[in-house]
């Protein structure tokens, strides 16, 4: 057994912990509450879709494979990015990605607060947001592995309740229900559907894809992370991936008039009552509420693990971030930051935490494509016909396919996720001294 001395993080995280930590981040029930817009958006085509989607985000897998190899650590993207590129941009990735990271857990703790809002309406709803931030918060300091433990069965059920929605569409559906066939290619393929419409909705179909590279911010917890991680980062959107195409196929199975919705934003709980009654709508709404406390204990571990590999560099007050509980070996500090960032869901709105979600992901994504090139390529110097594929190619296919999603995005995101990027760049160059200074002497005591 590795000793762990006091005050570091502790590696005790296998395979399945960290596969299992991904899917709950990734939260592929998402695939159901994001069914009726996209849907509707994709007239129906939204298999196919996934699929694309699924395409397009193993390129940026690839790359988070490749980069933890060679840097297995808690800082992630922000590690990647000033290893491979460049300090500077290192710190305004890192900077960038905590806008993925830490709202998370604002978003679930929002979601949460107006579905139980509309059980309970005579309890506020900031009372079930401190009530599952409270909860989220001591999961995540009580130790990684308890963590891990914790998401694993929350997917397992998760994962059961889409098992019995797959049976009940199948039992719906021999009944001579829906399309009344289990085998049809309209959802995979419509000739009367615009391609430009199925481009349209990809944005909000890679969102169910976000939180895949999440766990490399699990490294130093891992063990032997050089050959769990990569795995792990394959195998995390593709059974994620696999989930959501088989659940949308069904849907649209099941309900084939996609434009009939009488609220898009809930379609897919008209769906499950037509099917299943009463007792699998109670089952999805008790898979969503727990779907929110997984995504967000993954979400938060993340975050405070980002925060924590910035302080340990002093890019963050050490003293702050770069603490690590000697009795639970997870960064407290970092993990009660995030806990008061989930609480300003109270005032905040969901619309304004998504955009800046979307703009932190595919910001990020973005650099992580082009440090396999500045590193493998161009530093290392790799220039065989097979790694020039590998570590050119690849990756620069990726990092174009993640840019034109940003360029999806609406205006509201990109100047949100904008002012966010200048205001990270300002305290950039006033610590630096201009970039006089490098990030990593921020705050250390030297003169």
């Amino acid at each position: 057994m590795t000793n762990v001395r006091s005050g570091e993080l502790k590696r005790s995280l296998t395979l399945r912990h960290v596969v299992f930590f991904g899917l709950a981040f990734m939260a592929p029930g998402t695939a159901f509450a994001t069914y009726g817009v996209a849907a509707n958006q994709s007239s129906g085509m939204i298999t196919s879709g996934y699929a694309i989607a699924l395409f397009v985000m193993l390129f940026t897998a690839y790359s988070y494979a490749k980069l933890v190899k060679v840097f297995p650590s808690a800082g992630s993207a922000f590690t990647f990015t000033q290893k491979a590129m460049n300090p500077f941009l290192g710190f305004l990735v890192g900077w960038t990605v905590l806008l993925d990271y830490m709202l998370s857990p604002m978003i679930s703790s929002l979601i949460l607060g107006i579905a139980l809002s509309a059980y309970f309406p005579a309890i506020p709803m900031f009372i079930w947001i401190i009530l599952f931030v409270a909860v989220i918060t001591t999961v995540n300091i009580l130790g990684i592995k308890f963590a891990a433990n914790f998401n694993t069965y929350n997917f397992l059920f998760q994962l059961m309740v889409t098992i019995l929605f797959c049976i009940f569409s199948v039992i719906y559906i021999l009944n001579g229900e829906g399309l009344g066939t289990l085998f049809s290619i309209l959802p995979i393929y419509d000739p009367d559907v615009n391609f430009s419409a199925l481009i349209g909705v990809m944005p909000i179909l890679c969102f169910t894809f976000l939180g895949f590279d999440a766990v490399t911010a699990l490294s130093e917890e891992t063990e032997n992370p050089k050959e769990t991680m990569p795995k792990a980062i394959f195998l995390i959107p593709l059974i994620g991936g696999l989930i959501c195409i088989v659940v949308t196929y069904f849907l649209l199975l099941v309900y084939p008039n996609v434009e009939a919705f009488t609220d898009p934003q809930s379609a897919y709980l008209e769906i499950i009552f037509v099917i299943g009654g009463i007792f699998l709508k109670s089952l999805f709404v008790a898979s969503s509420i727990l779907a929110g406390f997984a995504s967000a204990v993954a979400s938060g571990s993340s975050a405070s693990r980002i925060l924590y590999a910035m302080g340990r560099e002093n890019i963050l007050p050490k003293q702050f971030f770069g603490y690590i509980s000697p009795k639970f070996h997870t960064p407290i500090y970092n993990i009660l930051f995030v806990a008061l960032v989930a609480l300003t869901a109270i005032f905040f709105n969901l619309t304004t935490a998504t955009a800046f979600i979307n703009f932190g992901a595919f910001f990020t994504f973005i650099f992580v494509n082009l440090s396999v090139i500045s590193y493998f390529f161009i530093r290392k110097r790799q220039h065989s016909l097979k790694e020039t594929i590998q570590y050119l190619v690849i990756p620069a296919i990726g990092a174009i396919f993640i840019f034109g999603l940003l360029l999806t995005q609406d205006m509201y995101a990109l100047v949100l996720g904008g002012c966010w990027l200048i205001v990270g760049s300002l305290y950039l160059i006033r610590k630096t001294k201009s970039f006089k200074q490098m990030p990593t002497n921020l705050f250390s005591d030297s003169k």
